[in-house]
């Protein structure tokens, strides 16, 4: 499999507070690679420095081998990395259609109004309420109006964060889903869960983390079979690091 995300000694941070320290590894192609860790662990700081959030102080990242440190969150949509950060980012007041078509206001109008339809066949229930006002749509409606807005972009990558806040079994199931559709056609996804059992299964790859570094990176069906999963999630690694594999 072909390298989608490469982190090469990825130094970032607030000031002089630094949360990923010499961060390594790498995610595949199509692939979904579950970011795993206790609280301060640095994983929410991942997704935010591959989207421009955070400028990384030493280090590189590349996608398909091409720099995009430092780049702007312009330039990366552009590139095709789509980002749904964690909790409600919608416009309450706004109809759904309205929230889709701010959504792809990088792409133009013409073009929005053109992929509004493809996308919404990914969401029956969202495509029914398309006059209501984002704001009276149920938790797990809103999450798949905050994901069809970043499927507008039609992205390489999707980074997702904590996308089962707040929402129902059956509504996390139907996102981890439709995660895996997406996947499985092409699309990387980069996503940081705390339902860890969960999103194992849907998963390729597990990486683990601890202090902003790298401590375990397996397949997830292995992960999923390790009896010190709890451990590893809840209680910081404590491991011995291993090389990164893809």
């Amino acid at each position: 499999m072909t390298t989608c995300i490469e982190f090469d000694d990825v130094v970032a941070g607030y000031k002089d507070f630094m949360i990923l320290n010499n961060l390594s590894f790498k995610a595949a192609t199509g692939s979904i690679t579950l970011l795993l860790g206790p609280n301060g662990a640095g994983k929410s700081t991942v997704l935010k420095t591959l989207f421009g959030l955070l400028k990384p102080r030493q280090g590189r990242i590349l996608l398909d081998g091409q720099s995009v440190a430092g780049a702007t969150q312009k330039e990366l949509l552009a590139k095709g990395i789509a980002f749904v950060p964690q909790g409600r980012n919608l416009f309450g007041q706004l109809s759904v259609y309205q929230n889709l078509e701010l959504g792809g206001i990088t792409l133009g109008m013409k073009t929005t109004h053109e992929r509004i339809p493809e996308v919404l066949e990914f969401f029956p229930r969202v495509k029914q309420r398309m006059n209501s006002m984002a704001s009276a749509l149920s938790g797990g409606e809103q999450k798949q109006l905050e994901i069809g807005r970043a499927l507008l972009l039609r992205p390489k990558v999707i980074l997702i964060d904590e996308p089962s806040i707040g929402l129902s079994p059956l509504v996390v199931q139907d996102v981890f889903r439709l995660l895996r559709k997406l996947a499985d056609q092409g699309t990387t996804v980069l996503m940081v869960e705390q339902n860890v059992k969960s999103a194992l299964k849907i998963s390729d790859e597990a990486i683990a983390l601890e202090s902003g570094r790298l401590v375990l990176q397996k397949p997830a069906s292995e992960l999923l079979a390790d009896p010190n999963i709890e451990r590893l999630f809840l209680g910081g690694a404590h491991a011995t690091p291993v090389a990164a594999t893809v």
